[in-house]
């Protein structure tokens, strides 16, 4: 059975970095691509970020473009995601999956961004 757990998240004061890491078991985690997604409160799943299987390509969307970084381990079998410039508009759980949807993420991690 897949897991994922997600970790690293918190209160930040707007400006600041928080690093966010998933840690990944029960599937061939050096084949696929990987994603970070964001649920806002009261709003929709949001696709933040994804990792090529090999690490060589990543894409963001453009809200966080230049001031977030996704990485990965394989021989970890873990990915993060470095947040830096954090703004208000990035508070939300934020949550790893295999696939874009979202489908089969993990339990989430807070992350509040707030003065």
């Amino acid at each position: 059975e897949a897991q994922l757990v997600e970790s690293g998240g918190g209160l930040v004061q707007p400006g600041g970095s928080l690093r966010l890491s998933c840690v990944t078991s029960g599937f061939p985690f050096s084949s696929p691509w990987m994603y970070w997604l964001r649920q806002a409160p009261g709003k929709g799943l949001e696709y933040v970020s994804s990792i090529s299987s090999g690490g060589g390509t990543t894409l963001y969307r453009d809200s966080v473009k230049g001031r977030f970084t996704i990485s990965r381990d394989n021989a970890k079998r873990t990915v993060y995601l470095q947040m830096n410039s954090l703004e208000p508009e990035d508070t939300g759980v934020y949550y790893c999956a295999r696939d874009s949807s979202g489908a089969g993420r993990g339990q989430g991690t807070q992350v509040t961004v707030s003065s």
